[in-house]
């Protein structure tokens, strides 16, 4: 199966060649970036030296060919490759924020007009997994609201308040160097920000909703000094006062048959070059703390990117993607 990564020269697109030289029937074939046209892909991505002898290219999309294509561009530029893709008959996994919303809430959250609207199945497999059988596109989710909806899904249904609390590693802002990545200002060193606008949280909403949830939904986001990973804790008031053990029991059930998530304490570093979430809970009766850990770059992108590929084409849902995390 041939594999085409529109916009391979940032972050996830050097996750999505690293982790798919283990996938079982995929070949990364093509690897495009406007400005870096002609460069060898191990100059920008040195970890993939002797792994691949590919450079990017810079074709027109009607020239792309693949069977597969992931669209690891920024925001709004996605969706001047998807119908064109899919009309040819290639798959797309859009990796970007622009089929993830309604459009009315895209363009309200975003600021900016949607010029090719469909609806799409939003790819957090755990949740719907039944709409990416088979489909020729996927709206694979934000980072932040993957790690949020599967520490709080199992309790959705239960609270009038959830208050989403996340830490993030510098990575998350991607390869483009800036005052906020500056290492003097990361380093030693919490800083919130967005602290209740993060467009993030309009998926968050959305995924509870789509769990059957009527909960307020809150959400502040904290930069802190690592490279990868995000620690998300759910501050989850019910509606009526649960024990420890019947809590445990509706997360150990939820998520009894997911390969990709774990019921174990979150520690991102256990996690990290994965593409699982950890997740546990402590209750106080009517408050629920629930915390999970992914890597923002697997789970929260390329590596559920993958995911619903294997599920939109027909393969082994872990394929490639089983390998384990970094600890220590």
């Amino acid at each position: 199966m041939k594999v085409a990564i529109v916009g391979a020269s940032g972050y996830a697109g050097g996750e999505l060649v690293r982790l798919l030289l283990h996938h079982s029937a995929a070949e990364v074939t093509c690897v495009t970036s406007r400005k870096l046209a002609g460069t060898p892909l191990d100059q920008i991505h040195p970890q993939l030296k002797g792994f691949t002898d590919l450079k990017f290219t810079n074709p027109e999309t009607d020239a792309i060919d693949a069977d597969v294509a992931f669209l690891a561009v920024p925001h709004t530029v996605a969706m001047t490759y998807a119908g064109k893709l899919l009309s040819r008959g290639i798959k797309v996994v859009d990796l970007s924020a622009d089929y993830r919303l309604p459009k009315e809430v895209f363009e309200k959250v975003y600021g900016v007009p949607h010029t090719d609207f469909f609806k799409a199945p939003y790819g957090i497999p755990e949740i719907h997994r039944k709409d990416c059988l088979n489909a020729k596109f996927v709206s694979n989710p934000g980072c932040f609201p993957t790690g949020a909806t599967l520490a709080a899904a199992p309790l959705a249904q239960l609270a009038h308040t959830v208050i989403f609390d996340s830490k993030t590693g510098v990575s998350g802002a991607g390869d483009n160097p800036s005052a906020t990545t500056h290492y003097p200002n990361v380093g030693d060193n919490v800083g919130p920000y967005k602290w209740t606008s993060h467009r993030h949280l309009a998926e968050m909403k959305q995924e509870l909703a789509f769990l059957g949830s009527k909960a307020n939904v809150y959400f502040t986001p904290h930069l802190v000094p690592v490279n990868r990973g995000i620690l998300t804790t759910a501050h989850i008031l019910l509606n009526e006062p649960l024990e420890q053990k019947e809590v445990e029991k509706l997360y150990r059930d939820f998520y009894k048959n997911e390969y990709f998530v774990r019921y174990q304490k979150p520690i991102l570093a256990a996690v990290r070059g994965s593409n699982f979430c950890d997740v546990m809970v402590e209750s106080e009766g009517t408050r629920v703390v629930a915390i999970s850990a992914i890597d923002n770059l697997v789970k929260g992108a390329s590596g559920q990117a993958i995911q619903n590929m294997n599920l939109m084409c027909g393969y082994k849902e872990n394929d490639g993607l089983t390998g384990a995390g970094l600890l220590p």
